[in-house]
């Protein structure tokens, strides 16, 4: 391995969280993982993700959800910034800084933006000059969310989610995401999902997009959108933890446009017409208490992308 050459002045990386507009669950493929089609959004949720050079690989995290992110070597992001490492042959070690923004285990790829920041970061920081096509090769091996974060915008991941294509989407949309205190175990989750279908899961059919969500998106109206968010995952996710139905009732009766669960959940997503509804209904959720927290945002937006330092 060579000593990477490259500017030591830190590197902050800007990456967003997600939402899946669509999650179709196909069948266990021989690998474990089941076959999905997905829709991802990318909103303006974001954590900012920093690499300086460093005698030894390490990590820290700030904000609001530091406290249950682990800083051992189980952490995403270095975990990301080792495997590039590696690969590229850079002996060059990292302190890898996370400001957490995203909420941590809500079905919003907050790990994996994280690992999907450091990548980003390291490349600059090394001065690799990967492409963006590279950099989600590496990212795949991270996990089936990570490569979406590297590309933001709106896209189909198919697969276990890391193979992207993109998707015309015009206008932006406006999110409420009601954040719960209720866990979810991703895996609880899919086998929730195989228990429920009981011998359907096994059919070999592989799941494709909804033309009409194609559609809906390249209309750019909200009211044609909503309808169409769908996810396979939800009945499980409301099997496991029914106050979600319930918060999702909540969100429609207060006048979202529609309403779905975020990945394997928790994090209830609800799709509004205008930056109004968005406050009207972040209001009224809160006022019910059915959430731990109540965040507004909007999509899609780019990916991870360099900005400039943070200055404490």
């Amino acid at each position: 391995m060579t000593s990477a050459h490259s500017d030591p002045t830190p590197v902050t990386v800007r990456v967003p969280a997600k939402v899946n507009l669509e999650l179709l669950v196909g069948p266990v493929r021989d690998d474990g993982f089941h076959s999905l089609s997905t829709v991802y959004q990318a909103v303006n949720l974001h954590d900012d993700v920093t690499v300086a050079l460093d005698e030894d690989w390490s990590c820290s995290v700030t904000g609001p959800y530091s406290d249950i992110v682990p800083m051992d070597s189980s952490n995403l992001a270095l975990r990301a910034a080792r495997l590039l490492a590696a690969e590229a042959g850079v002996d060059t070690p990292v302190h890898v800084s996370v400001a957490k923004s995203i909420p941590v285990a809500g079905g919003m790829a907050g790990g994996s933006a994280d690992a999907a920041g450091a990548l980003v970061a390291c490349d600059r920081l090394w001065s690799l000059g990967l492409s963006t096509e590279e950099l989600e090769e590496y990212a795949a091996e991270l996990g089936s969310d990570v490569p979406f974060l590297i590309r933001g915008g709106t896209a189909v991941g198919s697969g276990r989610g890391e193979r992207l294509a993109p998707v015309l989407a015009r206008g932006s949309y406006h999110w409420v995401f009601a954040i719960s205190d209720i866990g979810l175990s991703t895996p609880e989750v899919y086998a929730e999902c195989d228990r429920l279908r009981g011998t359907a899961t096994s059919a070999g059919v592989q799941p494709e997009p909804n033309s009409e969500l194609m559609s809906a998106l390249r209309s750019g109206d909200p009211h044609i959108l909503a309808p169409q968010l769908n996810n396979d995952l939800q009945d499980a996710a409301i099997s496991l933890r029914p106050e979600l139905g319930e918060l999702l009732a909540s969100g429609m009766e207060f006048g979202a446009l529609g309403g779905v669960v975020s990945g394997s959940g928790p994090t209830v997503a609800f799709l509004v017409e205008d930056v109004e509804s968005a406050i009207d209904l972040t209001v009224a959720l809160t006022a019910t208490g059915a959430a731990r927290e109540v965040r507004k945002a909007i999509g899609p937006v780019h990916g991870a992308h360099v900005i400039p330092a943070r200055v404490d």
